[in-house]
């Protein structure tokens, strides 16, 4: 680079200069480091992620770590790679558990000199980034989730590039549409989605394998399906209803789905969910064909949810007051997932089914006196 030559030049000058008995030249290089935001030529750009030896530990970052999947995330990484090594990070105050259970600091993925702080002072080497609008929540407020979803991710992106980091951007069902093959739908097809958070999940794995290919980035990516949790209540998804029926299935034997009752989504229990981004991100570099992935656990509909349920809870009433809006987006998304490159690749393997799901959440939800009582 023209900086670095000019300094070398001074430097073979000095050296070459007679002998005069003065002090010798002493001519001082500091590293200069670039982010996407300084460099214009393409010859400029030189970033490579951090590798590590068996004995190093990464130090990671998970952003938007109080939604659905953070927090679980954070419990995973801890027990693997130490407690103070895993950093949750989010707008919201945390509950008094997660405070006390590890490192937890604000972080606004809107604030670049914030991010870029914490990553520094940090040494941070992983970074999850989980903040995100979901499906419902952003077609409700378009103009935030534009924000939150494409500006923030280009802050993360800049920085993980900027910081040799090795990133984690989800992806999801939503980031396909009406026009992708439904079932199953492979890695690579036509996508469109037509909602806000679709089309910034689409533009967050363009733009992760833009930055992999252009800046050397080591950008990952996983499209998860419909995730449902015990441990956390929904969060604005379509999918959602798959996690709401527990809860009120135990707390009041009714649930009103907002789908109709055929509608077939592709899930997959958080464990599964967890352990598929841990091994994903653990992965030889080398393993990996593509940089974003469908995952997939099990395909099912509201109508064989309930029959489930009801198998371990006979008293449940279920009826369907359809959500336009949710059922619009449903319709446009994948009914099956095609992760045969992902089981192929790196050796994903699902662990959950349908009724292992069912009766995983039931007991951890606490039904233990209604199931007693159908017993």
């Amino acid at each position: 680079m023209p900086v670095i030559r000019a300094i070398s030049n001074v430097a073979k000058q000095a050296l070459l200069a007679p002998a005069c008995g003065c002090q010798p030249l002493t001519v001082t290089i500091r590293n200069i480091s670039f982010s996407p935001r300084q460099v214009t030529s393409g010859s400029d750009a030189s970033f490579h992620s951090v590798s590590f030896s068996e004995t190093d530990h990464p130090k990671v970052l998970i952003t938007g770590g109080l939604g659905q999947l953070g927090v679980g995330l954070a419990k995973l990484l801890r027990n693997r790679f130490g407690k103070n090594n895993v950093i949750l990070s989010d707008i919201r105050k945390p509950p008094s558990n997660v405070f006390h259970s590890g490192p937890f600091i604000y972080s606004d993925i809107l604030d670049y000199k914030n991010l870029r702080e914490i990553v520094v002072n940090n040494r941070i080497t992983w970074l999850v980034h989980y903040s995100a609008l979901l499906s419902a929540v952003g077609e409700a407020n378009v103009a935030l989730a534009r924000a939150v979803n494409i500006t923030g991710l280009h802050n993360i992106l800049d920085i993980a590039a900027e910081h040799g980091l090795r990133l984690f951007v989800p992806s999801t069902i939503g980031a396909f549409g009406p026009t992708s093959p439904r079932n199953p739908t492979p890695d690579l097809c036509v996508q469109r989605p037509r909602t806000i958070y679709g089309v910034s999940k689409v533009h967050a794995e363009l733009m992760g394998e833009y930055y992999h290919h252009r800046y050397g980035l080591d950008f990952r990516c996983l499209r998860y399906p419909g995730i449902i949790s015990a441990d956390s209540q929904p969060g604005g998804g379509t999918t959602d209803y798959a996690v709401q029926i527990f809860h009120d299935a135990v707390k009041t034997g009714k649930f009103e789905c907002n789908l109709k009752p055929d509608t077939r989504l592709p899930m997959m229990y958080i464990d599964d969910c967890l352990r598929a981004t841990l091994e994903v991100m653990e992965t030889p570099v080398e393993s990996l064909s593509m940089r974003t992935y469908n995952i997939n656990a099990m395909s099912f509909a509201p109508e064989e949810l309930a029959n489930e349920v009801q198998k371990q809870l006979p008293d449940l009433q279920v009826t369907y007051e359809i959500d336009s809006v949710r059922q619009a987006i449903a319709d446009s998304w994948p009914m099956n997932f095609d992760d045969s490159n992902a089981r192929n690749d790196w050796g994903w393997k699902h662990d959950y089914d349908l009724p292992e799901l069912v009766q995983t959440m039931l007991n951890f939800i606490g039904s233990d006196s209604r199931i007693a009582q159908a017993n």
